[in-house]
């Protein structure tokens, strides 16, 4: 939570979350990512080439709150109150902007500098902090302590979901209190495909990791461990893979519910064969 302050380049309390935790005795698996708007339609964005990038048309919902709920009830031997300590008092009393963080902020000010709000909370001296400097945020405070008080209740169902909503309106934006109402953050099964004597473990869709079981499946029809590491070869089989793994990931993969066909039919052997041999090891 404290990285939500410390980092909000990276970290923002709007972002998702997803998590793979390992408990001393198996993996568990965390989908908290936040659905589209239910009025979203294919209407609403005709024209458009591709999704916008920033403004509320960019913007599903936040999931990454319901994430610190779930995990600490799972996991944790605390209160959410005590855990969100450190972060309320970063926000609350200040804390040093770190050199890249202050470089990501310039860069983020700068292509959201014109989105209502964002001056105002992240630049309030009309320009973004700089390196060394102490920034404060005692606003996103009460919102983290209101947040850890009501265990994301506040959030997604009460007077921090209404503003989020209210604001949202003025704007334009489709995000409505149903559709907060109505976010969960799920527990998933893994997949995993052995790989060097071991397993990779990676979440499903919608998340991106399966495009790295990918790679690794259609490494091993190469027998990749065979070729020296680094060489020509491996680096040019291992490039020639991920490409072709993230083909698939922009052609089949998004939200599970939404499959065309189960996610692990991808990582069989005889699919992974098939685009294995799509690769030329000369060119």
């Amino acid at each position: 939570m404290a990285l939500t302050v410390l980092e909000p380049t990276g970290n923002g309390i709007g972002s998702d979350a997803f998590a793979i935790i390992w408990d001393g005795k198996a993996l568990h698996g965390l989908n908290a990512s936040g659905r589209s708007p239910a009025s979203w339609n294919a209407e609403r964005f005709a024209g458009q080439s591709t999704m916008p990038e920033i403004g509320w048309e960019a913007v599903t919902v936040p999931g990454a709150v319901s994430a610190w709920v779930t995990l600490a009830e799972r996991f944790a031997t605390l209160p959410l109150t005590t855990l969100a300590q450190p972060a309320i008092e970063y926000a609350r009393d200040g804390f040093p902007v770190s050199p890249l963080i202050a470089h990501l902020w310039q860069r983020g000010y700068n292509k959201l500098k014109s989105q209502p709000g964002f001056v105002e909370c992240f630049a309030p001296d009309g320009r973004p902090p700089r390196a060394g400097e102490l920034f404060r945020n005692p606003a996103q405070a009460a919102t983290l302590q209101k947040i850890a008080e009501t265990r994301g209740e506040a959030f997604y169902r009460g007077d921090l979901a209404e503003k989020m909503v209210a604001f949202a309106g003025q704007h334009g934006a489709a995000l409505s209190m149903t559709d907060l109402n109505n976010h969960r953050a799920d527990w998933v099964d893994l997949l995993s495909r052995p790989f060097a004597n071991g397993s990779v473990q990676e979440l499903p869709p919608n998340g991106q990791g399966i495009a790295t079981l990918i790679a690794l499946g259609i490494l091993e029809q190469w027998d990749i461990g065979s070729y020296t590491p680094d060489s020509v070869p491996w680096l040019h089989l291992s490039i020639e893979a991920m490409k072709l793994a993230l083909v698939d990931l922009d052609r089949y993969v998004t939200d599970y519910d939404h499959l065309e066909f189960p996610a692990e039919l991808l990582l069989s052997d005889s699919y992974l064969k098939q685009r294995a041999q799509l690769i030329n090891p000369d060119q």
